[in-house]
C-alpha cells in the first residue's frame, strides 16, 4: 500500500518540475515569453492548489480507493494528451487539466496512510518515506525531463508519465483498502470557488505584474480583490454547518504554523528551480540531460532531509527542526544572491545541498503536525490543506520569485547596450533570457551583447534569491509558534 501511495504521489509530484527543464525548448520552438513559460509551469500548480481541499472532500466522502482510482486514470489520460499539443496556449490549458486530476490524487494518499497507519510513531514514519517520495520527484523532475529531452521531443515529458499513473491505478484497485468519513459534509461550491478565485486571481496578479507595472491600477485592483475574495471565503467556511475547510483550525499553532512553514518551503523550492534550470541553459549552455543531472544535489539532499527529520521529530521535536531547515533554506539562498555569473559547479552543489536537506528537515515534520491535529477519520480534509500549502506555495514561489527576475532583469535590459537595438528587436528580446540571447547573437558586437544579457539575468536571479532568503528566514520566526518536544509528547489526536 505504501509502495503503491508513493509511487502515484511520485508521478505527480514529476509533472510539477519535469517541465521546468523544458523552458528553454518550448520558447525556441513555441515562442514562449517570461510570462507563458511562469504559466506552463503555475498552471499545473494553480489548479492543484485550488482544488485540492475539494479533492481531499471528496475522498473523505465518497471513498479514497474509488477517487484515487479516477485521479490515476484522469491523470494518465490528460499527460497523453499534453504530449500531443504543439501550442503554447494548448498546453496550459492542459496543464490546468492535469493539475485538476493531481488535486483528487494528492490528499488522498496521505488520508489512506493517516487511516492504515494510526499509531502515531508509525505513521510518522510512513509519512517520512511519503514525504521523501515526494521531494524526490520534484527534484528529479529536472534530470528526469532532460533524459527524455535528450532524445525526444519535449511532449514526451508528458508521456513519460503515463506509465506510472496506470501502473498506480492498478495497484490501488488491488492492494489499497476502502476508507471514508461515514459523516463527511456535502461538497461546498461557494466555498470551492471563492477560495479557487482567490488563489487564480493572486497568482496571475503576480505573474502579470512585470508587464503591467507592480504599481499599475491593474495590479493594485488584483491585490484587493484577492484580499476581498479571501475574506469572503473566510466567512462562508465560518457560516456553513460543515465547512469544506474549518478554519477555526488556524488557531492551533501546530495546524497554521506548520502550514505557513510548508507553504514557504515549497514556495522557495518551486521559484529555486524555475530559475536555475533557466541559468544552466542559457547562461551556462548545459543541454537538458546535464541541467537535470546537476540539479540531482538537491533530490538527494531532500530524500535524506525528509527521512532524518521523520526520525528526530519526536526526539527533537518539530519547532527545532522546522525553524532550522528554514533558515538553512534562507542561507542557501542568501550564498546564492551573491554568486558570481559563472560560478564553480561544486560551490553550487553545495548551495543546493543545503536547500534540498533544509527542505526536508522543514516539510516532514511539518506534515505529520498538521495531520496531528485532526483525527484519522478527516484525514482527507487535513491531507489538502498539507497538499493545498504545497502547492500554493509552489504556484506563488513560481510567480513571485519569476515575476521579480522578470521585472529586474527588464529593467538591467533597459540600461544595457540592447536598448540602442531597433525597437522590434528590443521588445522581442525583453520577454525573456532565451529571446534576448537569441536577438543578441544576431547583432553587431554579438559578444558585448551577450555579456550584457547575461548580467541582466544575474541580476534579477539575486534580487530574486534575497526576496526568496527572506521569505525564508520570516516564515522561521512563524515555526517559532510550533509545539516543542515536551507539547509533541503531550499531544493529543486533535481537537
Amino acid at each position: 500500500m505504501l509502495a503503491t501511495v508513493c509511487l502515484a504521489v511520485f508521478a505527480i509530484n514529476l509533472d510539477t518540475t519535469i517541465v521546468n527543464v523544458a523552458l528553454p525548448s518550448l520558447t525556441r520552438q513555441l515562442g514562449a515569453g517570461t510570462s507563458t513559460l511562469q504559466w506552463i509551469v503555475d498552471g499545473y500548480s494553480l489548479a492543484f492548489a485550488a482544488l485540492v481541499l475539494t479533492g481531499g472532500s471528496i475522498g473523505d466522502r465518497f471513498g479514497r480507493r474509488p477517487v484515487l482510482l479516477a485521479g490515476l486514470i484522469g491523470f494518465a489520460f490528460a499527460s497523453t494528451l499534453g504530449g500531443v499539443i504543439h501550442s503554447s496556449a494548448g498546453l496550459v490549458a492542459i496543464r490546468f487539466v492535469m493539475g485538476t486530476f493531481a488535486a483528487l490524487i494528492y490528499p488522498t494518499t496521505l488520508s489512506i496512510i493517516t487511516n492504515v497507519y494510526p499509531d502515531r510513531t508509525e505513521r510518522a514514519k510512513a509519512i517520512g518515506v511519503w514525504g521523501a517520495v515526494t521531494g524526490l520527484g520534484v527534484a528529479v523532475g529536472p534530470l528526469t525531463g532532460g533524459l527524455l529531452l535528450a532524445h525526444f521531443w519535449y511532449g514526451s515529458i508528458f508521456l513519460a508519465l503515463v506509465p506510472a499513473a496506470l501502473v498506480a491505478a492498478v495497484a490501488t484497485a488491488v492492494v489499497v483498502p476502502e476508507s471514508r468519513e461515514p459523516g463527511a459534509a456535502r461538497l461546498d461550491p461557494p466555498g470551492l470557488l471563492a477560495s479557487s478565485a482567490a488563489i487564480a486571481l493572486l497568482v496571475y496578479t503576480i505573474i502579470e505584474a512585470p508587464g503591467r507595472g507592480w504599481g499599475s491600477l491593474d495590479s493594485i485592483l488584483g491585490f484587493a480583490g484577492t484580499a476581498i475574495l479571501g475574506a469572503i471565503f473566510v466567512l462562508l467556511e465560518r457560516r456553513t454547518l460543515k465547512p469544506m475547510l474549518d478554519v477555526s483550525l488556524f488557531r492551533f499553532p501546530a495546524f497554521s504554523a506548520a502550514s505557513g512553514a510548508v507553504t514557504v518551503a515549497f514556495f522557495a523550492l518551486f521559484g529555486f528551480i524555475f530559475l536555475i534550470t533557466q541559468y544552466f541553459q542559457f547562461i551556462r549552455h548545459y543541454g537538458a540531460l546535464s541541467t537535470g543531472v546537476r540539479i540531482l544535489p538537491v533530490a538527494i539532499s531532500i530524500a535524506v532531509g525528509s527521512v532524518l527529520g521523520a526520525a528526530l521529530a519526536r526526539r527533537l521535536g518539530t519547532r527545532v527542526l522546522v525553524v532550522s531547515g528554514l533558515v538553512l533554506l534562507g542561507l542557501a539562498f542568501a550564498w546564492i544572491a551573491v554568486s558570481t555569473t559563472f560560478e564553480p559547479y561544486l560551490q553550487i552543489a553545495a548551495q543546493m545541498l543545503i536547500m534540498g536537506f533544509g527542505l526536508g528537515l522543514t516539510t516532514t515534520p511539518a506534515t505529520e503536525s498538521i495531520l496531528s491535529v485532526l483525527p484519522p477519520a478527516k484525514a482527507g480534509i487535513g491531507s489538502a490543506v498539507n497538499d493545498a500549502t504545497r502547492e500554493a506555495g509552489g504556484a506563488l514561489g513560481v510567480a513571485v520569485i519569476g515575476s521579480v527576475y522578470s521585472s529586474v532583469f527588464v529593467r538591467h535590459l533597459l540600461a544595457s547596450p540592447l536598448h540602442s537595438l531597433p525597437p522590434a528587436a528590443f521588445t522581442i528580446a525583453r520577454t525573456s533570457v532565451g529571446a534576448a540571447l537569441a536577438v543578441a547573437a544576431r547583432s553587431p558586437n554579438a559578444a558585448h551583447l551577450v555579456s550584457a544579457v547575461d548580467a541582466s539575468f544575474m541580476s534579477g536571479l539575486h534580487l530574486a534569491c534575497v526576496a526568496a532568503a527572506g521569505t525564508c528566514w520570516v516564515g522561521a520566526l512563524g515555526a517559532l509558534l510550533l509545539p516543542g518536544r515536551r507539547a509533541l509528547a503531550n499531544a493529543t489526536s486533535g481537537p
